[in-house]
C-alpha cells in the first residue's frame, strides 16, 4: 500500500513524523508524496496556537476528501489530538485512526490493528486537565530515531534531545500537551548523530522546547554545553546549532564553547517573549528586564560577530499601552539580527486564558505591525555591515530562472531566516555547486536576504 505523510508545525513535530515514516518504510510499505496516489494519509498535527488548530482542521478536511477516491485510511496523530481527542472523534467522523502522543508507544499496534483487521481502537485513556497530574509522554524507542526517514535533504538533520517542558509559561499549552520535560539519555543522542553523519549530513539542528534543560531531570544539571561539545567530535558533521534556549539556562560555560568552538554556530535561539518586567512576571517567566538585558551584552562581549534570534509576544492579557512601548524601545536598542512576533493566542486551559484584561484582536493587530516595521530596518541595517565581508555558504538550490545559487551562511537557520543568492557565473555548470561549500563576497542586501559572488 501507498502511504502518503503530511506534516504540520515545529521541527519537533517533523522528527516525529520522520519517525513514523520509517516505521511504515520498516514494514514495507512504500511512501508517496502525492496524495492522489496514497492508500492511506497520515497527517501529524499541531495543537499549539489558533492558526495552528485550524491549520490542522483545514487539513484533515481537505484529505477527507481523497477517501471517496483512492485513499482507504485516513490517520491523525500528534498534539491536536492529544489535547482534543474527545472533540475530534465526534466532530469528525471521516478520521479512521486517531493517535495521541501518549500512545506512540502503541502506535504501530494500532496502526497494524486498522490495516490488517480494519478495527479502530478507541482510547480509554483519562483526560487529564490538571498540570501536575500529566505523566511525562512515552518516547519512540532509540531504534526507531535510528531508523527515521530525515525528510530536510542530504545537508542538515534536526536532532531531538528531549521532550515536553517543564517551564509552565502562563500562555503555553505545551506542558498540557507533551507533559513534563524528559531528556534523552547522551549515548543515544550521540549514536543517532553518528548515524546522521554517516549519511552525509552536514548540518545538525540541535531541538527540545528548552534545549538550556538538557540534563537535569536525569543526570541533575544542565549538560547542553557538555553535549555539544562531544557532537562536534563527530567526523563528518561541520555545522552544529543550537536552537529555543531560554535566557535563564544560558550558562558561562554554553557561551565560552560557542565563542571557541568552530563547528558550532555563533548563533543563539533566546526566546524572551516580553521585557516589561510585569508582563514577564504574569507570563510566568523566569527572567527580569535586567537579567535579559545582562545576558545580551555579555554574549555580544565574549563573541561580537554573535547572531542573536529572539523571539516576543504582544497582546498577553493586561499589556498596557506603556509596556508595550517599553518592549518597543528596547527592539529598537537591542537591534537582535533575528526576530519573531507572536499575536497572543488564548489557548484552552492555561492560566492566561482565565485572566482579565483580554486585549481586543485589532490592538494585537497594531502592535505586532509596529514592532515588524521596526524590526525590518533593524535587520536591513545589521545586514548592510556585511556587505564587502567574506562567507562560507552552503549551496542549497538554485533560482528558477538559473541567475542565482541560493545557500547559507552558518548565521542561517533553515527555512527560518535569510538566504544568500550568489550570482551564477556562466561558466559553472548549474547543478555543479548544488550541496557544496563555496567562499562568498556578500555586494548588497534586502531586507532579510544577502547577495554576493563566488571568490
Amino acid at each position: 500500500m501507498n502511504v502518503g505523510f503530511i506534516s504540520l508545525g515545529c521541527s519537533k513535530n517533523l522528527i516525529d513524523t520522520e519517525i513514523t515514516i520509517g516505521r511504515f518504510k520498516e514494514h514495507n510499505y512504500k511512501i508517496v508524496n502525492d496524495e492522489t496516489k496514497a492508500d492511506i494519509l497520515v497527517i501529524n498535527t499541531c495543537g499549539f496556537i489558533d492558526s495552528a488548530k485550524e491549520e490542522a482542521i483545514n487539513t484533515i478536511l481537505e484529505m477527507a476528501e481523497y477517501k471517496n477516491k483512492r485513499c482507504k485510511y485516513l490517520i491523525v496523530m500528534g498534539c491536536l489530538v492529544q489535547r482534543y481527542y474527545d472533540e475530534l472523534v465526534k466532530l469528525l467522523p471521516e478520521v479512521d485512526l486517531w493517535i495521541k502522543l501518549d500512545e506512540y508507544d502503541i502506535l504501530w499496534d494500532k496502526i497494524d490493528d486498522l490495516v490488517r483487521r480494519d478495527i479502530v481502537e478507541k482510547s480509554k485513556t483519562k483526560k487529564i486537565t490538571k498540570i501536575s497530574e500529566i505523566p511525562p509522554m512515552p518516547m519512540f524507542s532509540q531504534e526507531e530515531y535510528l531508523d527515521r526517514t530525515v525528510t530536510t535533504g542530504s545537508n542538515y538533520a534536526y536532532l531531538k534531545i528531549g521532550e515536553g517542558c517543564s517551564n509552565r509559561c502562563t500562555y503555553c499549552a505545551i506542558p498540557y500537551i507533551r507533559g513534563p520535560f524528559v531528556s534523552r539519555k547522551k549515548e543515544d543522542i550521540l549514536e543517532e548523530a553518528k548515524e546522521l553523519a554517516k549519511k552525509g549530513i552536514k548540518e545538525l539542528i540541535i531541538i527540545a522546547q528548552d534545549t538550556t534543560k538538557y540534563g537535569i531531570d536525569i543526570y541533575g544539571k544542565n549538560c547542553l554545553a557538555e553535549l555539544l561539545e562531544e557532537i562536534s567530535n563527530i567526523d563528518g558533521i561541520k555545522w552544529i546549532r543550537f536552537l529555543y534556549s531560554y535566557p535563564e539556562g544560558i550558562t558561562d560555560e554554553l557561551i565560552d564553547l560557542v565563542a571557541t568552538n568552530p563547528k558550532i554556530a555563533k548563533y543563539f535561539d533566546i526566546p524572551i517573549q516580553h521585557i516589561s518586567d510585569t508582563v514577564l512576571k504574569r507570563m510566568n517567566r523566569k527572567t527580569s528586564k535586567k537579567q535579559i538585558i545582562e545576558l545580551i551584552s555579555k554574549i555580544r562581549n565574549k563573541i561580537p560577530d554573535v547572531t542573536l534570534r529572539t523571539s516576543l509576544m504582544v497582546g498577553f492579557p493586561g499589556e498596557t499601552k506603556e509596556e508595550f512601548n517599553e518592549l518597543l524601545e528596547f527592539v529598537k536598542i537591542a537591534k537582535f539580527d533575528k526576530l519573531g512576533v507572536f499575536k497572543y493566542s488564548k489557548e484552552d486551559g492555561t492560566p492566561a486564558a482565565r485572566m482579565d484584561k483580554q486585549i481586543h484582536g485589532n490592538t494585537k493587530t497594531s502592535r505586532y505591525n509596529k514592532i515588524m516595521k521596526e524590526q525590518q530596518e533593524i535587520s536591513k541595517e545589521n545586514l548592510e555591515k556585511k556587505i564587502g565581508k567574506k562567507y562560507e555558504v552552503l549551496i542549497e538550490n538554485i533560482s528558477f530562472d538559473g541567475r542565482y545559487y541560493i545557500g547559507r551562511t552558518i548565521e542561517n537557520v533553515p527555512d527560518i531566516d535569510g538566504l544568500v543568492y550568489i550570482k551564477n557565473n556562466e561558466k559553472l555548470k548549474r547543478k555543479e555547486l548544488i550541496n557544496k561549500f563555496v567562499n562568498c563576497k556578500i555586494l548588497d542586501v534586502n531586507s532579510y536576504d544577502l547577495i554576493g559572488e563566488i571568490i
